[in-house]
């Protein structure tokens, strides 16, 4: 271990979350830990013995140990009572409390929850904003106050917040600080904002987790750079595919045709699935599933009704279309040096406007050329329709969009289903919507596009 490794461990901040049974805590240790591998369940008692998870984050990080809820806590305080009988007294009593070998029997649970508090984790104690407060809590807070470690009350809110102002009331009479925090929807800056209620707690604790919440926000951007490299090397993939086949005659060519259509959709759901879960891993979710229609090409590739849903209306790709057919026509003026009055950018408009409009109608035609030995090469794909790339781009977005807005906490399975793509878009500035088509236009035609990254990145900070 170097130096620097050596002062972050000895500032390294380490926090026990514990409470009652079925109060949210593996919820919350899941949310801030950012993993879905933690058992979350709604039976009281799911975690049995305290569990250590490390968050490293680049150049800070902190521990979160989950814990099991209190069982018989006034059995344990009275077992406390006898031991100490001042306050000087109470914390040597806790330590006594889980060496102790028939309090290990006779109290599991208890004796799991309150070691790293011995071994100087803070307290986080989670209770559930949607139940009624009840004087039973008070002996947990008391066991917990005899062991003069920092502390600090979370309300879970789990189902409602109804009952959240009482129990501020009440907590406030037993730890320094109370906030609400809700670990299935708690936003970044929630969780930022709970970071640094944290390092008040601990005062040599600050400058790491000040690290940690740095590292925290410059990791968000990080993620969308890469997932905008991830849709990039999609877009270009599935815009350039072709799948080929050598035959004899036209006639075998024809037989064929149904052969080459179903490895070429095979290939481009292959590559959007690996798209996808290549955005689960970034995330860090491992254990949910994608629920949704696979991207279908032939034989709905047909149904460019379906496309709109997924891509832009048929005026809006009009539209779109027209504006990049413009500034293609303009650059030929250019070229010209207006020679041509302007000819170039009218005739590149009406261009742009037909084949959107008309440019489906040859997404599946079979391709056929003749080789110099005789025999042909038949070739299905690459898609030309203009469409095509917003499709891809709709469905990724929308995936993208419900990760960046979910919690580890959240077990539910992530829905890919249509974007409204076309109001994203509409909402661009007209040269940030221009610059998109073009570099659309340019993947369809099979060509460099060399603002891919900028044009998407727009759409990116949009959600």
């Amino acid at each position: 271990m170097n130096t620097s490794e050596s002062f972050r461990s000895k500032f390294r901040s380490s926090f026990a979350v514990v409470g009652h049974p079925n109060k949210g805590k593996s919820s919350i240790v899941s949310t801030l830990a950012r993993n879905d591998s933690i058992e979350i369940s709604r039976q009281s008692g799911t975690t049995k013995t305290s569990n250590q998870y490390r968050i490293d984050t680049g150049n800070g990080g902190f521990d979160l140990i989950d814990t099991p809820g209190f069982q018989r806590p006034r059995q344990v305080l009275k077992w406390l009572k006898a031991k100490a009988k001042s306050a000087d007294q109470y914390a040597d009593a806790i330590k006594a409390f889980v060496m102790d070998d028939s309090c290990k029997q006779n109290f599991p649970d208890e004796v799991e929850l309150l070691t790293p508090l011995v071994n100087g984790a803070a307290i986080l104690y989670v209770v559930d904003g949607s139940r009624p407060y009840g004087a039973e809590y008070e002996t947990e807070m008391e066991i917990l106050r005899w062991t003069g470690r920092p502390s600090m009350a979370l309300i879970n809110p789990i189902e409602s917040d109804e009952y959240v102002v009482p129990w501020q009331n009440a907590l406030n009479q037993f730890f320094k600080m109370v906030q609400v925090f809700n670990p299935m929807n708690a936003d970044l800056q929630e969780q930022v904002t709970l970071l640094n209620a944290f390092a008040l707690l601990e005062p040599k604790w600050k400058n790491n987790l000040k690290l940690v919440i740095s590292d925290l926000l410059e990791q968000e951007n990080n993620f969308m750079q890469q997932s905008i490299g991830i849709l990039g090397d999609l877009l270009v993939e599935c815009c350039s595919y072709q799948f080929q086949q050598k035959v004899l005659t036209k006639e075998q060519a024809e037989s064929t045709q149904g052969f080459l259509k179903i490895q070429y959709n095979n290939h481009l759901i292959k590559q959007e699935k690996q798209a996808h879960h290549a955005l689960l891993d970034l995330f860090s979710y491992h254990k949910i599933q994608i629920d949704k229609e696979e991207l279908k090409v032939a034989p709905d590739l047909f149904d460019t009704e379906q496309w709109y849903l997924w891509g832009l209306n048929k005026n809006q790709l009009a539209i779109m279309s027209t504006m990049a057919g413009v500034a293609t026509g303009a650059v030929a003026d250019m070229a010209l040096a207006g020679s041509s009055f302007l000819l170039g950018a009218v005739g590149g408009g009406i261009l742009g406007f037909t084949s959107a409009f008309f440019g489906s109608d040859y997404i599946g035609k079979l391709k056929l050329k003749g080789l110099p030995l005789g025999g042909y090469l038949a070739q299905q794909g690459p898609i030309t329709d203009l469409n095509f790339p917003y499709v891809i781009i709709g469905r990724f977005l929308y995936l993208y969009q419900q990760l960046k807005n979910k919690n580890h906490a959240d077990r539910n399975d992530v829905e890919l289903n249509t974007l409204e793509l076309s109001a994203k878009i509409k909402a661009l500035k007209k040269e940030d919507a221009k610059q998109l088509h073009k570099v659309c236009s340019l993947l369809v035609k099979q060509k460099v596009a060399n603002d891919l990254k900028p044009a998407l990145e727009v759409l990116f900070d949009s959600l």
